[in-house]
């Protein structure tokens, strides 16, 4: 009985402890997921905003927005490029960690692109414009290099694998259409030996003709006449032996039906009653009283 109580209480705390993980992440995956969803919907929002005031917003504020912009669609653009590759290309990871690196310094740029948006001093933002747009430039270009550099190769591979598919796509047609290959070298062999051998056999079936006619009439006219074969009439074919003389002298047709009938005895439309078989346990049958 005491066994019993552990077994079950060891299973109680399996499945609670087996519960606390799930639940545990299951949480987690959740907050993952509204992590972001929050994530999306802010940035979602600073593009929008940042669209806005560089369209709203003439000037230094304009600008460090159209640098903002330029710098995260930038960015991101070749992040999503190089996750999507790097799990079909393992030698992207090398790529991946240089653009961790150039990461940090675009994180760095932006920060400092949002701090400088709230700068009362105008006069010392415009100063500071040149070198800001100039670091933009620098990272937006090495971003741009590396992003089209994956796309090239990714592109690469693919014609390089259609190559190959379409030179066995032509090796297994003309495997399926193997007749053609056989009826060009035939007509190939047949035409030259047709060429070859066209002008000689006729030449020599020609005199052999002539020979052979030639040797046929000298043979008959040596022999003479041919003699009167005698008219008497051919001989009889042989009789039939006596047995198939016998077979053949019968009616060959088929009986008639009425004949069959004729012939086939008749039969009572309903069968006598047979004796039935009677039973130990069961009572002798009464005789039937005829009065």
């Amino acid at each position: 009985m005491e066994a019993v109580i552990a077994v079950v209480a060891l299973l109680f705390v399996l499945f609670v402890v087996l519960g606390a993980y799930a639940t545990v992440k299951v949480v987690g995956a959740a907050k993952r997921r509204v992590d972001e969803t929050i994530t999306h919907a802010r940035r979602t929002v600073e593009d929008h905003t940042l669209r806005a005031k560089s369209f709203a917003q003439p000037g230094a504020v304009g600008e460090l927005a159209q640098l903002r912009l330029k710098l995260r669609t930038s960015m991101r653009a070749t992040q999503d490029a190089l996750h999507a590759g790097v799990g079909e290309d393992e030698s992207l990871k090398e790529s991946l960690g240089l653009f961790e690196r150039l990461s940090a310094h675009g994180h760095e740029l932006d920060a400092e692109l949002r701090r400088l948006e709230s700068e009362p001093d105008r006069t010392t933002l415009a100063g500071r414009l040149p070198d800001l747009r100039e670091r933009t430039e620098r990272i937006v270009e090495a971003a741009d290099s590396l992003r089209w550099a994956v796309r090239d190769r990714a592109r690469r591979f693919a014609d390089d694998d259609l190559d190959t598919l379409s030179a066995q796509i032509d090796v297994e047609t003309g495997a399926l259409r193997h007749w053609q290959t056989t009826e060009s070298m035939g007509t190939g062999s047949t035409g030259s030996g047709s060429t070859a051998g066209g002008a000689g056999p006729s030449t020599t079936g020609s005199s052999a003709t002539g020979s052979s006619t030639g040797s046929a009439k000298a043979e008959s006219a040596a022999a003479g006449p041919a003699p009167d074969r005698p008219t008497s009439p051919p001989p009889p074919w042989p009789e039939a032996p006596a047995s198939d003389a016998a077979e053949t002298s019968e009616q060959t047709w088929p009986d008639s039906p009425q004949r069959q009938r004729a012939e086939e005895p008749t039969r009572p439309a309903i069968n006598p009653p047979g004796p039935r078989q009677t039973y130990p346990w069961q009572k002798k049958p009464r005789p039937e009283s005829t009065t």
